[in-house]
């Protein structure tokens, strides 16, 4: 079929300013993408590095820029394919319903994830902490996403899940510069309870012991078998141990010096007479 050019020129008429609408749309979303996603990328990497600057955490700081890095890719995206004509609000609802379904499915493992933010920005314990919680206790090895793993004084290692371990009680004896260290002792009910408080405090003149709060002997309870004792010092946390076990075996070794009897369990049996026989 031969083409004239009058209708080449009609066609032409006709579609040219279809082509050139939607070259426009398309050269201005091509635009618009580009930018905005140099945008983005330059955003989310300066919020990184402030964030950095703060000494905020190294593994929160970057996953907080990723997450941020792909929300605001998608939006683009969604903007994008809205400037050329794509109907988005299909699309908008397939990425919804994909996600609900995702996150009932993963919804243990987005408690953990979720948890695992938390610990990273209200900072309950940091790594090298020995903290308790969830019925294990251990020194903090590695903070992650999903879970968080700690080593136990024997070198085992515990991964306890996040989720379980922010929304639970958590101790941590590392927090604080120092603690209370206490031995409890038990003395003869014949012993001199003043001349033990004076043998006790004498182990406490140690320089770990802190002046402030003072080294401190109270009378806790009357057992069975013996007066018990306890001896409190305020050390350095690092001292916290090394104090506890030393003291313990002064204590026994010094008292003993001083006449202190450490007593034991004891129990007085009387024996009943044999039955008369019978005649």
């Amino acid at each position: 079929m031969d083409i004239t050019v009058d209708q080449v020129v009609e066609m032409s008429q006709a579609w040219l300013p279809i082509a050139l609408s939607y070259a426009l749309k398309f050269g201005l979303a091509l635009l618009t993408l580009c930018i905005g996603w140099w945008l983005i990328n330059t955003l989310t990497r300066r919020v990184s590095k402030l964030l950095s600057v703060r000494s905020f955490d190294i593994a929160l700081s970057g996953f907080i820029g990723s997450l941020a890095n792909i929300i605001l890719k998608i939006l683009l995206a969604i903007s994008v394919a809205s400037m050329i004509g794509i109907e988005t609000t299909s699309f908008i609802a397939m990425i919804g319903a994909a996600g609900l379904a995702i996150g009932l499915a993963l919804q243990g493992s987005l408690a953990n994830f979720a948890g695992g933010v938390l610990i990273m920005m209200f900072r309950p314990f940091r790594v090298g902490d020995w903290i308790e919680g969830q019925g294990v206790s251990g020194t903090v090895d590695t903070i992650q996403i999903f879970h968080t793993t700690l080593k136990t004084a024997d070198n085992k290692v515990i991964i306890v899940p996040n989720g379980s371990l922010s929304n639970g009680n958590i101790t941590n004896y590392s927090r604080e510069p120092k603690r209370r260290a206490e031995v409890a002792v038990g003395i003869d009910y014949t012993s001199d309870i003043k001349k033990a408080r004076e043998v006790l405090l004498n182990i406490a003149k140690d320089p770990r012991v802190h002046a402030s709060p003072e080294a401190v002997v109270y009378v806790t309870g009357l057992g069975e078998s013996s007066v018990d004792l306890s001896l409190r010092v305020w050390v350095a946390t690092g001292d916290f141990w090394p104090v506890t076990f030393e003291f313990t075996e002064r204590a026994k070794v010094e008292l003993e010096q001083a006449g202190i009897g450490i007593p034991f369990p004891q129990r007085v049996m009387h024996m009943a007479p044999p039955p008369a026989p019978k005649e």
